[in-house]
């Protein structure tokens, strides 16, 4: 017979806010959160609320109610070390990126019901070296990243953790193992979900852990729960100054200003140094904020810092475009814990075997030695810009000092984000692949050395 552990067994959890500490838990990345949505069409979501709500305010409610879970995931995430999937139905994967942004990982649900749709994700999740999985929907406000650490942790002695609703259903199961035999015969959709779902792990000798009950809104009736949660004021999005130093850049300013598409709150600052060309006509008017400054990359990025009224601080060079959703991945980044600046990927937009491999070097540098360079658009917190001094006033290799003077500073993590920012490849173009290479590496070594600063700008424009 099954051993039931109720919601006073409660193991002791370590660190923040109820997770592990990130890092130190042995096995940690081997936990995969999946939650499981749709997308927010109307006449198509919450379709018991469209009495109440119309189909469009139905839908708009699924829309923050979704969100609502994926803010609390990502912080688990951040937190907890673990991998976090949505598995979607709908509409593509696409426009789950453009909705939920793409720095997450995106899975299309498979066929049939809801429950072959869950034990085929706990199929996938188990076959992709997985060691504990908890899937959770997003209907329950009240569910939380300490709940679902919870739920993980356990799973150290049990064989099942269920997460029960009010309404006889569950807001979320997690399994160590596939035991497809939980989800078949089940009638869901029904307030037998939860009791049936019990019966049948009581069957199979499987030790089940309760989760506290938690409240759903699925019905009009329920709408109360959800503006309880809702009530509280949300926190604007810290505002993000997007800084662009250039110099004779009138082939290249329109896609870089453009690539910021319409991401809100955000501003965009062109910092020019003495162009003769058309750049600072072209910035204008695309009705960018455009001021003057002395020439070098470091005093014109630090006049933009003056300048800036942003929280969040991106510095993008004139030739490189941001990805798309790069808003909420600059934001996401310098919120996880001991992240004290970050960049995007590097990539070229120019394909050939050769630089393909010179971008796999800069990724792997960028990611494991903590080094990014400033065509991978560095951003940090302005307060800390500040409290570091900026970049230092050097003719070359501004963004490499930088960078080493906050990891001394924080002795924080340079974090890369997934997201690759495309820079032009008219180096390699113009140079060949390998004169650039040794000449970049070279100046790296150089520098490392001690040579000064004035006197590798120098060979470096005499190499060019």
């Amino acid at each position: 017979m099954a051993k039931l552990f109720h919601s006073e067994f409660r193991p002791a959890l370590r660190g923040v806010q109820g997770c592990p500490e990130p890092h130190v838990v042995q096995g940690a990345t081997r936990n995969r959160l999946i939650v499981f949505t749709r997308y927010p069409e109307p006449g198509e979501s919450k379709t018991r609320l469209i009495p109440a709500l119309g189909p469009q305010g139905a839908a708009d409610l699924h829309q923050k109610m979704t969100e609502h879970t994926l803010s609390w995931a990502r912080r688990w995430k951040g937190h907890c070390a673990g991998s976090l999937e949505v598995h979607f139905t709908g509409k593509s994967e696409e426009s789950f990126q453009e909705w939920l942004g793409p720095d997450l990982s995106f899975r299309p649900q498979s066929e049939g019901d809801l429950g072959a749709r869950m034990h085929q994700a706990f199929r996938q999740a188990f076959r992709e070296g997985a060691e504990k999985v908890v899937i959770v929907g997003t209907d329950c406000p009240g569910l939380n990243e300490n709940l679902t650490q919870e739920a993980f942790a356990r799973l150290e002695q049990g064989d099942v953790v269920l997460g029960p609703a009010k309404d006889g259903g569950y807001y979320l199961i997690g399994l160590p193992r596939p035991v497809e035999e939980l989800f078949r015969r089940i009638p869901w959709g029904t307030g037998e979900v939860l009791a049936k779902t019990l019966e049948t792990a009581q069957r199979l000798g499987l030790r089940v852990s309760l989760l506290e009950t938690l409240d759903d809104v699925d019905r009009p009736e329920d709408l109360p729960i959800w503006e309880k949660f809702s009530s509280a004021p949300s926190l604007p999005s810290p505002l993000i100054s997007i800084i662009i130093p250039t110099l004779n850049e009138e082939d290249n300013i329109a896609a870089c200003l453009g690539s910021r598409g319409t991401s809100p709150n955000t501003e965009m600052i062109v910092v020019d140094g003495g162009s003769r060309d058309r750049t600072v006509e072209i910035a204008r008017s695309c009705g960018i904020k455009v001021i003057q400054s002395g020439p070098g990359r470091a005093r014109q990025m630090n006049a933009g810092a003056e300048s800036a009224t942003g929280e969040l601080l991106l510095f993008l060079h004139a030739d490189t475009r941001l990805p798309r959703g790069f808003a909420h991945s600059v934001r996401q980044t310098l919120s996880l814990p001991g992240t004290v600046a970050g960049a995007f990927e590097f990539r070229l937009d120019t394909t050939s075997p050769g630089l393909r491999l010179v971008e796999r070097v800069t990724n792997w540098r960028s990611r494991f030695l903590q080094l990014p360079y400033g065509d991978q658009a560095i951003f940090v917190r302005s307060s800390l810009f500040r409290e570091v001094g900026g970049f230092p006033d050097l003719p070359i290799m501004e963004d490499f000092a930088f960078i080493r003077s906050l990891k001394k500073k924080k002795s924080g993590r340079i974090h890369t984000a997934s997201l690759p920012a495309v820079t032009s490849a008219r180096r390699w173009v113009e140079l060949g692949l390998w004169k650039t290479t040794l000449l970049n590496w070279g100046i790296v070594i150089a520098y490392s050395l001690g040579v000064s600063p004035a006197t590798l700008a120098r060979w470096y424009r005499k190499k060019r």
